[in-house]
C-alpha cells in the first residue's frame, strides 16, 4: 500500500501510526497539498490527504474511510474502533472531539498563512480558539475519570487514544495551542507519544507554502 500525505497532518499521521500498530506495512509519499496537489489530484479528485493507494490500486480517502477499511482488513479481534456498544461510542465520541478541535485548528494556521496579517478576521480567530478550547476540556475531564486506565477506552490502544494523541499534539505543534490548562489530558498525551510507534510518524510542522 501507498500512504500519500505529510506525517505532520494529524489526519495522515493517525493512519500512519494506525498501520504501525497493526504491523501493515507501506510506502510513504511525502507530498504536500500545496507543493504537490497536482500529484496528489492524479488519486484524490479532491486534492487532500490522507490518500491510500491499495494492492490492487484502488484508492481509498479521508482518513475515516482508510481507517475503517484498516479494520475490516484486520478483523474485528484487532480492529482498532471496538466492534459495537457503549465502548465504540465513547471512542468515536473522542475521535470526533479530537478531530474536531484539529479541524479548528487547521483552520487557524490557514488564517495565518493564506490571509495578510490585516485581513486576519479575529472574531473567526477567537471563534475556533473557543471550539479547541471546549473540545479539549471534554478530553480532559474523560482523561480524568480514565486516570487509573492506560488507555482512553477499554483495557488496550484504540483509535481513541491514536487520534487524541495525534490532533493535541498538532494542536501545540501548529498553532500553537498550549496543553498545559488540561494538565490529565497533556500527561497522557505525553506518554503516548514517546512510544516508538508514535515517534515514528513525527515530524515537525511545515507551514503550507501560500503558493
Amino acid at each position: 500500500m501507498i500512504l500519500i500525505g505529510m506525517f505532520d497532518s494529524p489526519f495522515v499521521r493517525r493512519v500512519a501510526v494506525s498501520l504501525g500498530v497493526l504491523g501493515l506495512p507501506f510506502e510513504h509519499r511525502d507530498w504536500s497539498t500545496g507543493r504537490d496537489a497536482a500529484q496528489i489530484r492524479q488519486y484524490n479528485p479532491l486534492g487532500r490527504v490522507p490518500t491510500l493507494v491499495l494492492d490492487s490500486e484502488e484508492v481509498l480517502f479521508e482518513s475515516s474511510v482508510v481507517l475503517d477499511y484498516l479494520d475490516q482488513t484486520v478483523g474485528a479481534a484487532r480492529a482498532l474502533l471496538p466492534a459495537s456498544g457503549i465502548e465504540r461510542r465513547q471512542a468515536l465520541q473522542l475521535v470526533a472531539l479530537a478531530t474536531g478541535a484539529a479541524d479548528k485548528a487547521v483552520s487557524m494556521v490557514y488564517e495565518r498563512v493564506y490571509r495578510p496579517e490585516d485581513k486576519r478576521h479575529a472574531p473567526w480567530l477567537e471563534r475556533c480558539t473557543v471550539q479547541i478550547d471546549s473540545a479539549l476540556t471534554a478530553l480532559e475531564a474523560h482523561c480524568i475519570q480514565r486516570k487509573d486506565h492506560d488507555w482512553l477506552v477499554g483495557e488496550r490502544m484504540t483509535q481513541a487514544d491514536i487520534t487524541v494523541a495525534c490532533c493535541c499534539t498538532f494542536a501545540t505543534d501548529a498553532v500553537p495551542f498550549d496543553l498545559a490548562p488540561y494538565p490529565a489530558l497533556a500527561a497522557r498525551v505525553a506518554r503516548y507519544e514517546v512510544l516508538p510507534v508514535f515517534q515514528q510518524f513525527h515530524v515537525a510542522f511545515d507551514a503550507p507554502a501560500t503558493t
